[in-house]
């Protein structure tokens, strides 16, 4: 799996009977590998960072769960291999998360727009969230926000030298009138991230 190459193509995806083989030791890894790309901002939003790993991952879990062959594979590849870190960007899955549906719901009214309202902060950098462009966000009808964004952090030379430094405060925020939080990214989560999308 050549993931210096920073993208996901066929030649990377297991026939699904060789990937139940490793599927166990992988889904540890996820595991493990969260311990350092999640991260709680505020009581109902979850970011995940995401890397080559994970969206392969997400790929095989797909296909192994719909069973769609080539045909499935060339969608699930549209789907996920752009949110792999090109080399130059941190790329990030954020959920917003109520366990209760009408209060989720209700909720999600609330923040419509919120996607304009994701960042990063290091220090004077600030690096703003732009929406992976498959779809609309927030719907025109009624302002209300999918619980689901994705997300791409545009990095500068100069913002990827600051985050590779350990120097200064990294911070995810969300300023949406209605949302309104911070949360650090802490020491190894930074290492971790710097490795693998830098």
């Amino acid at each position: 799996m050549p993931r210096d190459q920073r993208s996901i193509t066929a030649a990377d995806i297991l026939p699904l009977d060789q990937y139940e083989l490793i599927r166990a030791d992988k889904k540890q890894e996820a595991i493990e590998r969260k311990k350092l790309t999640r991260l709680a901002v505020g009581p109902h939003a979850t970011v995940l960072f995401e890397n080559w790993d994970s969206m392969w991952l997400q790929i095989q879990e797909m296909l192994r769960i719909e069973k769609g062959g080539d045909e499935q594979l060339t969608d699930e590849l549209a789907a996920y291999d752009p949110m792999v870190p090109k080399g130059s960007e941190l790329t990030a899955t954020v959920l917003f998360e109520i366990g209760d549906a009408d209060r989720r719901d209700a909720f999600l009214r609330t923040i419509g727009g919120v996607e304009n309202h994701v960042a990063i902060q290091l220090g004077e950098h600030v690096i703003r969230a732009r929406p992976e462009g498959d779809t609309e966000r927030t719907r025109e009808s009624d302002n209300k926000a999918s619980a689901v964004h994705f997300f791409h952090f545009d990095f500068t030379p100069a913002a990827i030298a600051a985050w590779k430094s350990g120097e200064g405060t990294a911070m995810v925020l969300i300023d949406h009138p209605n949302y309104g939080h911070a949360a650090v990214i802490g020491a190894d989560s930074r290492a971790f991230l710097a490795r693998e999308c830098f």
